[in-house]
């Protein structure tokens, strides 16, 4: 299916599809009347003044966010509606006894061991004890290497080593060196002088010293000072945002003599025979400067600083599965400090969590056998179709891009892999043993045997068939090392996509996320590997100036919003995003416009078909959010926040100002020579 569209479409493809999408509904829409909440509109804000408001502003001024989250909206609606659906299979499951070493005693015992607090509080720091006595034996800086390399641990580091396909052979794997070592969300919460962040940075000091005085750490005050002034050497030496994204920046391949030359300070041969990873002779250094400059770090810091650090690192990732106390504390800060969180998530939720963590697939088996059908696989992978149909149109009538360039790009669109619900083929866990009351060590295996199960793959060629996400998560992607997009199937659910709403409403909601993915193999990284993956440069050099030209006026657009005074949104670090909403919507319009076949679709409530599909687009994006979670958000979060993701999309599209009669003189208006359209 994802080669169709190097041919003329077949008839019966576009009859299912026509079928499909435009048939009227023949049952009641799950949101009334036609899809679109039109109760939480705000009809006294003009659209032109606040899209996002006029859409949702009754919504966003009702509806308070839960207190056990940090924001809300109809994505994270969608992921507690997964998380109660998870909770209902697996509480069947459990409530019956299963074979030792079935796939059903393991989920049961994942969950149940891990709902078990008594249990936990009982067992104290015994479960942990072996792991802190070799943290705390660590002598050298070997010894340390070491014990970063250990899957199981999770006690951090200066770098992450990895296994990923290859950028300019993704039909290989390859080990990836890349930087690491902090806590709090990003680079900027250590170095920035803003007020909050400072704030921030002293609450921190404070949270390691007391997570470590609760692990019985001597002088956990002087050591909780070493930690937080390492931490911020390492923020220091560490990459923005902004320029790690660049993929020209960040691919170094290295032999491994090449590797021991490039950074010396590092024992390489300890930490890869820690991760268990057999002799390799190739690796892809992301940062080249920052990891250098991290491995000089590594020698320079005493082998103390380095236990106290794994110590504060590895009680931090456990906390959860610990003594009260230990959850409380890392609640506190990391949930009501980082996120403005007052409340703790139930048990059960983070429990859904950790099951989904370490069992994922076979929990989406179950999950799809219950809430996904053949027929909404089918009717999205039609819409794909459609889509792409679109996108190949606005390819071919682009003015700006040359006739060499543009066969690249539509090569590209051709081969682009559509993954809709869930995996042929389901991962298989009979090696992996889970056992009752053991939340630790059930965690710890988990983690050591699916980085066994990655490194495994050394040696052959890439699994293109891999999900990188479950059926049950409640996102979509685009991956550019095999040019796909994934939809899992929690996504496939209202406001998003509905069987049974009007046309527009699902063009302007999963249409604009399929348009999105899409977008994103020629957004500003995208744009740099071709068809099969392979990172190379297949633009004309005058085109490539011109479309960097064109996102550079996206970037000083979204530049300009400041969320809160003094926190801008930065246009660089979100661009990929913002490229991927701009076309993503105007290409999910053009494929609704085409589905129209030059007819007029009714009026509906006094809205147009357009308006409608508009409508759609911003009802996905309202939210309300808490100011620290925004906060972290602008620091670290590749997209903007979601009112300019409506806001700042739309008064980039003719159509919008045609649809809903925007004049100069409103808020949002730009003349036409300032909006944007790169794709």
């Amino acid at each position: 299916m994802q080669f169709a569209a190097r041919r003329l479409w077949p008839k019966a493809l576009a009859a299912l599809i026509a079928c499909v999408l435009l048939a009227p509904a023949v049952s009641t829409p799950r949101i009334a009347p036609w899809g679109f909440d039109l109760a939480g509109m705000d009809r006294s804000v003009k659209p032109g003044d606040d899209f996002a408001r006029y859409a949702g502003g009754t919504w966003m001024r009702d509806t308070a966010i839960p207190p056990d989250r940090a924001s809300w909206g109809p994505f994270f609606e969608l992921r507690a509606k997964a998380e109660a659906d998870v909770k209902a299979i697996v509480d069947e499951v459990a409530s019956q006894p299963h074979p030792a070493g079935s796939i059903e005693q393991k989920i049961s015992d994942t969950y149940t061991s891990y709902l078990d607090v008594s249990a936990i509080e009982s067992a104290g720091l015994a479960p942990v004890l072996a792991d802190l006595s070799s943290i705390s034996a660590a002598r050298s800086h070997a010894d340390v290497a070491r014990l970063m390399g250990r899957p199981d641990l999770g006690v951090g580091g200066p770098l992450s080593i990895s296994t990923w396909p290859d950028a300019v052979n993704p039909d290989r794997y390859a080990i990836n060196i890349v930087q690491s070592g902090l806590t709090l969300p990003d680079r900027d919460y250590y170095l920035e002088d803003d007020p909050k962040f400072v704030e921030v940075r002293k609450k921190y000091r404070v949270y390691v010293g007391a997570m470590l005085a609760l692990g019985h750490y001597p002088e956990p005050g002087h050591a909780a000072d070493k930690i937080v002034a390492l931490e911020t050497e390492i923020a220091r030496f560490q990459w923005s945002r902004a320029k790690r994204g660049d993929r020209d920046l960040t691919y170094h391949p290295k032999s491994q003599a090449e590797l021991k030359a490039f950074a010396p300070d590092y024992p390489w041969d300890t930490a890869l025979g820690a991760l268990e990873i057999p002799r390799q002779d190739f690796f892809v250094v992301k940062e080249d400067e920052a990891i250098k400059h991290l491995t000089q770090l590594f020698r320079a810091t005493p082998v103390e600083t380095w236990r106290a650090y794994m110590t504060f690192h590895y009680l931090n990732g456990m906390a959860d599965v610990l003594p009260l106390a230990f959850d409380d504390l890392a609640f506190d800060f990391n949930g009501r400090t980082l996120s403005g969180q007052p409340k703790k998530r139930e048990r059960w939720k983070r429990a859904t969590s950790a099951l989904n963590a370490a069992l994922g697939e076979a929990v989406g088996r179950l999950y799809v056998q219950r809430h996904f059908t053949p027929a909404a696989k089918a009717q999205i992978a039609a819409l794909v179709e459609n889509l792409r149909a679109a996108f190949r149109v606005r390819i071919s009538a682009l003015a700006w891009m040359s006739p060499r360039t543009k066969d690249e790009a539509l090569r590209k669109l051709a081969m682009l892999r559509v993954k809709v619900g869930y995996p042929d083929s389901w991962r298989d866990y009979s090696t992996l043993e889970v056992r009752a009351g053991d939340p630790i060590a059930n965690r710890k295996r988990a983690l050591l045997w699916d980085w066994r199960r990655r490194i495994a793959r050394l040696g052959q060629p890439t699994d293109r068939d891999e999900w990188g996400m479950t059926p049950q998560t409640v996102n979509a992607y685009y991956n550019g090392f095999f040019n796909e997009i994934v939809f899992p199937a929690a996504m496939l659910q209202p406001p998003y996509f509905d069987p049974d709403a009007d046309a527009a409403i699902n063009y302007g909601g999963i249409g604009g996320v399929i348009g999105h993915e899409m977008v994103h193999a020629f957004d500003d990284q995208g744009a740099k590997t071709d068809g099969r993956g392979v990172q190379r440069n297949w633009w004309t050099e005058s085109d490539a100036a011109r479309f960097k030209a064109m996102t550079m006026r996206l970037v000083e657009q979204y530049s300009r919003h400041e969320p809160l005074p003094g926190a801008h949104v930065n246009g660089q670090a979100t661009l990929g995003e913002n490229i991927g909403d701009n076309g993503g919507l105007g290409i999910a319009f053009e494929a609704y416009r085409t589905s129209l076949h030059d007819k007029r679709p009714p009026v509906l409530d006094g809205f147009t078909g357009e308006q409608r599909f508009f409508l759609s687009w911003a009802q996905t994006y309202r939210e309300n959010i808490r100011e620290a979670q925004l906060r972290a958000n602008l620091a670290s979060d590749p997209h903007s926040p979601s009112i300019l993701r409506v806001n700042g999309v739309v008064r980039n599209m003719d159509e919008w100002y045609a649809a809903f009669d925007v004049k100069q003189g409103d808020a949002l208006y730009l003349a036409p020579d300032a909006r944007v359209r790169v794709w």
